[in-house]
């Protein structure tokens, strides 16, 4: 199962590909020039295929834990201040997605969206200090009636040319559901009440939708 984010981009690249290997059917005669350009297309189409995929995952709804909103890394877990919305201090866990990560971003709690926001910006490397203030970025907070607000921030990389955010605020939303999608790598992080129970640790790997990154109890 593909992202609908990927459809008009696997369409294209098939269309190209397959262009592309007929002119060369046609008008080259060296045999491994052939097989090496259809060995490359073969390959292209492959990666496109796999960053788009959108694997079904059963989710294990509750008000208690907040789930991680993307498959990746945890490269931060650090007390900071807030500044764009709580205006306080948070805790805030950020992963890191490679490219080779499903890049399909949920909504780590289920409630009602109070603050849906886009901010352009840079394009650092994901992990820079400087990515969640000066990155192109979506700042979005869902108001949870036990864990409260949690605010969670797609940040792109230097490779992600585009943040897809579907969260609109008055909008109700399901834990776990798609939130949005960021092309080619990037960052997401997390700011939590400084009271919350953080359940990872750093270079632990999670599971969007499936891992606990914390929880109330």
């Amino acid at each position: 199962m593909f992202h609908k984010e990927g459809h008009k981009i696997i369409l294209l690249t098939a269309i190209f590909l397959i262009a592309v290997n007929t002119m060369t059917y046609l008008f080259v005669n060296t045999y491994w020039v052939k097989f090496s350009i259809l060995a490359i297309s073969i390959v292209i189409f492959l990666l496109i295929l796999q960053f788009f995929r959108n694997p079904k995952r059963l989710i294990q709804m509750n008000n208690v834990e907040v789930l991680a909103p993307v498959d990746g890394k945890v490269v931060v877990i650090e007390e900071v201040f807030e500044k764009e919305y709580f205006k306080d201090k948070r805790l805030q866990v950020s992963i890191f997605m490679s490219p080779i990560n499903v890049h399909v971003t949920r909504y780590p709690i289920g409630g009602t969206v109070k603050y849906s926001k886009y901010h352009p910006g840079k394009f650092l490397v994901a992990w820079h200090p400087k990515s969640s203030e000066e990155n192109e970025r979506t700042t979005v907070v869902v108001d949870n009636p036990t864990i409260g607000e949690v605010l969670y921030r797609q940040v792109a990389g230097a490779l992600a040319k585009r943040i897809v955010n579907y969260a609109e605020e008055g909008q109700d939303v399901l834990q776990g559901s798609d939130s949005g999608f960021i092309k080619f790598g990037s960052r997401v992080d997390l700011y939590l009440p400084l009271n919350t129970n953080i359940t990872v640790k750093l270079n632990d790997k999670v599971i969007g939708g499936k891992s606990v990154i914390a929880n109330i109890e």
